[in-house]
């Protein structure tokens, strides 16, 4: 039975997150596949299409350490990025550390409303004003901030795309995602806002496998994986791959190893 509660997305989680490139003539079918026991999530269903944008500003070292360590399959691997969403997003923006140890995504989130924020990260010693008083939330944004100075992690890369989703109405933790129309750029700065004619398409030929251009994600908790998501993966006969959008833009827009430092870093 449905809940009818609406789904939050947790501050701090471990999860799967199951990758699959799919045609986008199964976005109906598995879409009507998970109605059953899920819902459109709220930026779903103030959409009338159902698909909303979702913006991101990755951040990376200086010799870019993170991209290294997803290349290299490294067993323990991280990202930082910046998210926000809306063809014209404002604030609140979502600071977000993923984690990944093996198969398992551990996942720090907090959200800043302060129009200043971008300085905790460029004037050392700037405090972010936030009138929130939950602990784990602020204890998030204070570890974006460490890893930031510790790191000297500075925006490298803008990714944009559309995205349905789904959450579950059975489960404490589940969501589906279907992910379209992926795009990059460049960045030097803390703008959420991209510069239209400066966004690159992404390569569907290079990018996926032929005839798959939407990116279909299955994500829930490490310790509760739903029956419903296990019979949805053999319904469909889906070949889960791995999927990286900040990978995938560097390579759009550096090519194999060319510009912005990457050509002294053994990344391609």
């Amino acid at each position: 039975m449905k809940s009818g509660k609406p789904q939050a997305t947790p501050l701090l989680m471990e999860r799967y997150e199951l990758k699959y490139t799919i045609p986008p003539s199964l976005i109906r079918p598995i879409a009507d596949f998970v109605a059953v026991c899920c819902k459109k999530e709220p930026h779903s269903q103030a959409s009338a299409t159902g698909f909303y944008r979702v913006n991101n500003i990755y951040m990376d070292t200086p010799g870019y350490l993170f991209l290294r360590m997803r290349r290299e399959g490294a067993e323990k691997r991280f990202n930082m990025r910046i998210r926000s969403y809306g063809d014209t997003p404002g604030l609140p923006y979502f600071l977000e550390i993923k984690q990944k140890w093996n198969q398992v995504i551990k996942k720090y989130r907090a959200r800043v409303t302060d129009r200043n924020w971008y300085r905790a990260y460029t004037q050392p010693g700037y405090r972010i004003m936030e009138s929130d008083t939950d602990e784990q939330e602020i204890r998030n944004r204070q570890r974006f901030e460490r890893m930031v100075y510790t790191y000297n992690a500075q925006p490298k890369i803008f990714t944009q795309y559309r995205r349905l989703a789904w959450v579950s109405e059975v489960d404490t933790y589940a969501r589906v995602t279907f992910d379209v129309n992926l795009r990059y750029m460049t960045i030097d700065g803390y703008h959420p806002v991209p510069r239209e004619h400066d966004l690159i398409s992404c390569d569907s030929e290079t990018c996926f496998d032929p005839g798959c251009s939407v990116i279909l994600e299955l994500k829930c908790y490490a310790a509760a994986v739903p029956f419903w998501m296990i019979d949805l993966i053999r319904h469909f006969q889906l070949r889960r791959r791995s999927f990286s959008k900040y990978l995938n833009g560097v390579q759009a827009l550096f090519g194999n190893g060319g510009g912005d430092g990457l050509s002294r870093v053994p990344v391609f």
